[in-house]
């Protein structure tokens, strides 16, 4: 039997009696469909496990990892050593599912109480580590990943004299017995999880009990362990967040995994996987999209497209990013689309009508020895009202106005071409660094629903030089819709002209925009990589 016995006031209480089987054996059993505690009486009453469906050759892995975290209750016991030993001081377990390892972990770290940080240089994405010097090898590797991630390190002075010799900005605090320091970083919200290990091993018990209980006070998780702290770095990296992992129904999971078919396709560099998702074979699309478009770890592109029926337009296309989020809308993917339908045989039509988030556009194909080269699409009327982007702001419109953004103040124009657009003209795109300036603009407080900016320089009235921070996917060859805010905008502040075919150069090529009033015509090349299938 399993006990769990809790001490008041020098009275023992038993607070749980279950069998030693009670929790890791059901969720084995959910996990895999086998009835492990039927078939184990069974078979200590004579019976041979092949004999009962489940020997050598008869018995598939599921389709998914499953990962079981301990629920501990130190916030609600507040007076307990919640040091971790062998014994058993958890009152309770959460299960994980997920089609990768990460996404397992995710939910089940989610599930028992963590938050999974995003970073981006956020408030309160700070780190505090305090390890060991036996530990000092093992945590220079998850500091340089966390740094990398975007999270602020802080350590106490031992090991943050370690974690310099990385050449990685570290803050050295002093220890808990010391100064108030730790618990000020603390109390201003500016730490998100403690990493603090050797707290059995010498007099810094103390130390640790006295930090861990104000963690505890304010939701701050600590971990005790560098395999978990690794873990939770390893969750990090994986963009995981509560939108976009699946809902699986224990009660009807998968048996085995299913092959899909897929097409790569891509316009002036921008990369996406098509599938052809009418049978709605594909119901988590968002957890999908988060392990396939990793590179090296997946097929890698910038993100998916479903391809689905639409009962108002010839086809309807979803666009999903590369962190799972959904796009309203995607205009090299709509171009895209129009050359899969003609070239797969689902349409001989030369305009089609594609259903999107944003509504409904058509779509013009070029013909080329029996199959389409380019494609020009109707994007609709270029939207300037920072209600319709949305950005906050006290003006009406946005367009050529200053905003403030990690520090410092740009002149951007904002709009709407059924994504959220923040257009920025400045001569020097070559040397922007992106990978910081991208996510400052994509998480500013004053977009709520996020943004892709462009940074665009204007070469003379007919063309464009653009690089783009796509929200969800971070900076790409090239975006359809930012090219076509980066022409309106153009137009709207007098750049160039109206009527006119504007060429915006982007990383992955050329894309040919025309601005109308009520209208914007985007237009180019349009190609299939290669087919394949992956196992979902």
């Amino acid at each position: 039997m399993n006990i769990q016995y809790l001490i008041y006031d020098n009275e023992l209480y038993v607070i749980e009696v279950n069998p030693r089987a009670s929790r890791t054996v059901p969720y084995i059993s959910k996990v895999t469909g086998v009835p492990m505690v039927d078939l184990a009486s069974r078979i200590m009453l004579g019976a041979k496990l092949k004999d009962l469906g489940y020997g050598k050759g008869l018995w598939r892995t599921p389709p998914y990892y499953a990962v079981k975290v301990p629920v501990f209750s130190f916030e609600k016991l507040n007076d307990a050593n919640s040091i971790l030993g062998p014994e058993m001081k958890s009152t309770g377990e959460v299960l994980g599912l997920g089609k990768t390892l990460a996404e397992a972990m995710f939910k089940g770290l989610t599930s028992a109480g963590f938050t999974v940080p995003t970073p981006y240089g956020k408030k309160g994405m700070g780190v505090l580590v305090s390890v060991e010097t036996e530990d000092y090898p093992e945590i220079l590797g998850l500091a340089r990943r966390l740094h990398e991630l975007g999270l602020t390190l802080y350590a106490t002075k031992g090991t943050a004299e370690a974690i310099a010799t990385l050449g990685i900005q570290v803050h050295s605090v002093a220890n808990v017995s010391e100064s108030e320091e730790i618990h000020q970083l603390m109390e201003k919200g500016e730490l998100c999880y403690i990493i603090y290990t050797g707290a059995v091993k010498d007099a810094t018990m103390g130390d640790y009990i006295a930090l861990h209980r104000k963690a505890m006070q304010l939701g701050i998780p600590c971990l005790t362990s560098l395999d978990t702290a690794s873990a939770l770095a390893e969750i990090i990296a994986s963009r995981y967040n509560e939108g976009n992992t699946e809902l699986v129904d224990i009660t009807k999971m998968r048996r085995e995994r299913q092959r899909i078919a897929f097409t790569k396709m891509q316009a002036s560099g921008d990369d996406y996987i098509f599938i052809d998702n009418r049978s709605r074979s594909i119901t988590c699309p968002e957890s999908l999209c988060v392990s396939l478009c990793r590179s090296h770890f997946g097929i890698g592109a910038d993100g998916i497209v479903l391809i689905e029926t639409s009962e108002n337009a010839d086809i309807r296309m979803r666009t999903f990013n590369k962190d799972g989020s959904e796009a309203g809308m995607a205009g090299n993917n709509i171009r895209c689309l129009a050359k899969y339908m003609h070239d797969h045989g689902l349409t001989d039509k030369e305009k089609i009508s594609v259903e999107t988030n944003s509504g409904i556009h058509e779509v013009s194909v070029f013909i080329r020895d029996g199959r389409v080269s380019s494609a020009e699409a109707d994007m609709g009327r270029a939207d300037f009202a920072a209600s319709a982007v949305p950005v906050i702001s006290r003006h009406r419109e946005v367009v050529d106005k200053p905003i403030t953004i990690g520090g410092k103040t740009y002149q951007a124009t904002c709009l709407s071409m059924g994504n959220p657009h923040c257009v920025v003209f400045t001569d020097d795109i070559d040397v922007l660094d992106l990978e910081t300036l991208g996510p400052q603009f994509e998480h500013a407080e004053i977009f709520p629903e996020r943004t892709n900016t462009e940074f665009v320089r204007v070469v003379n009235r007919t063309n464009l030089r653009m690089r783009v921070y796509e929200r969800g996917s971070g900076e790409t060859l090239a975006c359809g819709t930012g090219a076509c805010a980066a022409a309106a905008a153009a137009v709207r502040l007098g750049y160039c002209e109206a009527g006119s075919e504007i060429r915006v150069t982007v990383l992955g090529g050329e894309l040919m925009v025309t601005v109308h009033p009520d209208r914007v015509l985007l237009s180019g090349v349009v190609s299939e990589v290669f087919e394949g299938s992956f196992e979902y």
